[in-house]
């Protein structure tokens, strides 16, 4: 077979792999998996925002980075973080459980033992991959931890 015959071969055969793809995918989720959504608490802003909260794309959903900005120590600030994200999720029709990733970022490494506390647990008992890091010019707003997840709906 020549090159230019087997080209035009493997390009039939692709093209008919990616229809027989396509066809076999509900038309409703083909729309919904190239779909970006975002998730509000209330109505959309006025001016464009700095980032959203909670953005979709297809079955997949990205919280913004959750942070405590009040008084308390590590177990008090990495407990609200959870409530926060708990309900994000929960917001967009997702759950701890349906976490896939979520990344941690400390103030201080040495709260690293307290954060785990209160961490051990909060996604069920096969919890997602983690990764966790002291911020080196702190975290804004003064919170001693924040987090983000990404999760599936």
């Amino acid at each position: 077979m020549s090159t230019s015959n087997r080209r035009k071969f493997l390009g039939r055969g692709v093209a008919a792999a990616a229809a027989a793809t396509a066809a076999a995918v509900p038309a409703a989720a083909q729309e919904k998996l190239a779909k970006k959504v975002i998730y509000r608490n209330g109505k959309k802003p006025e001016k464009t925002p700095l980032f959203n909260n909670a953005v979709a794309y297809g079955n997949l959903l990205f919280i913004a980075g959750k942070g405590y900005h009040s008084e308390g120590d590590i177990k008090v600030h990495t407990k609200d973080v959870l409530r926060q994200i708990k309900e994000e999720l929960e917001s967009a029709g997702s759950s701890m459980d349906k976490v896939l990733k979520r990344n941690v970022y400390l103030n201080d490494l040495k709260d690293y033992a307290g954060m785990n506390e209160v961490f051990l647990g909060a996604f069920g008992d096969e919890p997602p991959v983690r990764t966790t890091i002291a911020a080196a010019g702190g975290i804004p707003g003064n919170s001693l931890v924040e987090m983000d997840v990404i999760a599936y709906i």
